[in-house]
């Protein structure tokens, strides 16, 4: 099925019994990767910066703080598996790994891959020119090479 007409493949529908709900600004501004055992992982939608956003499944969690002891380890594993699965797929040079939340008030993890010779380097991505949408069918490659590096390497 083409990929212009899988949205649900991007943001599948949140289970109403579950009070997670994905920030607007997050939802308008990437592409559905997985649901992990912990976090929505989701691909920033500008092909300048290969760009995972890990968003824990949990309600009301804003600061790295506010996760629970119990699903801290868990959080921290997702995000070496998305930085090493990231990684593997583009050959970064660089991984950079923040949460901010300044713009978004829900907690998300950016897992940012990096190249000497990208746009920002070696600056910050945030705020360099305007995004690039990716090419469906390039999307679509890229996240599936990044599920299966998950899947092998998680």
């Amino acid at each position: 099925m083409p990929l212009a007409s899988r949205r649900d493949r991007w943001h599948p529908p949140i289970d109403m019994s579950d009070p997670f709900e994905l920030h607007q600004r997050l939802a308008a501004d990437t592409l559905f990767v997985a649901d992990w055992p912990l976090c929505r992982v989701l691909l920033m939608n500008d092909a300048r910066f290969p760009w995972l956003i890990l968003v824990p499944r949990k309600s009301d969690l804003r600061d790295f703080d506010d996760v629970d002891k119990a699903d801290k380890q868990g959080f921290y594993e997702e995000i070496e598996i998305a930085s090493r699965a990231l990684r593997n797929v583009t050959n970064a040079k660089k991984m950079n790994v923040a949460a901010l939340g300044n713009m978004v008030p829900q907690l998300h993890m950016h897992v940012i891959a990096r190249f000497s010779n990208d746009e920002a380097w070696p600056a910050p991505v945030w705020g360099v020119g305007e995004a690039i949408s990716y090419a469906p069918e390039v999307a679509e490659a890229l996240i599936s090479q990044i599920v299966k590096q998950a899947a092998d390497h998680g």
